[in-house]
């Protein structure tokens, strides 16, 4: 591998993946469910690049989560509703534990040589 650059990034990687009650959520609530499985749901989930120096195992980035649930559960949510009537509207910490699993990656690496561009979604 010498041959190849790679580089490690100051990040750590934090995925959150659907669990079946989301997949329950969507088809309850869309009128016009699509025809999904949760395989096919968690296939592409998000990735959450931090820079925290405290996350060093998957219990630290448990925590991390957990004090941001909220905006994590409502980006989730809002990607597939923008109608927030069609939102779980008594969301708790305790749903969102029973919703999503928290994948913990503390190596990342980057293969190329471009410049990371970064966009603004707000």
């Amino acid at each position: 591998m010498d041959e190849y650059r790679h580089y490690k990034l100051n990040r750590v990687a934090i995925v959150l993946l659907p669990k079946q009650p989301v997949l329950d959520w969507i088809m309850r609530v869309d009128p016009n469910p699509p025809n999904l499985t949760l395989d096919e749901l968690r296939h592409e989930p998000d990735i959450f690049l931090v820079r925290d120096e405290r996350i060093e195992f998957i219990e630290d980035a448990e925590r991390w989560v957990y004090r941001r649930w909220q905006m994590f559960f409502e980006t989730f949510i809002g990607d597939w509703y923008l109608d927030e009537s069609w939102w779980p509207q008594k969301r708790t910490l305790k749903m969102f534990k029973g919703w999503f699993e928290i994948q913990f990656h503390p190596l990342v690496w980057d293969l190329s040589e471009d410049p990371i561009v970064r966009q603004d979604w707000d």
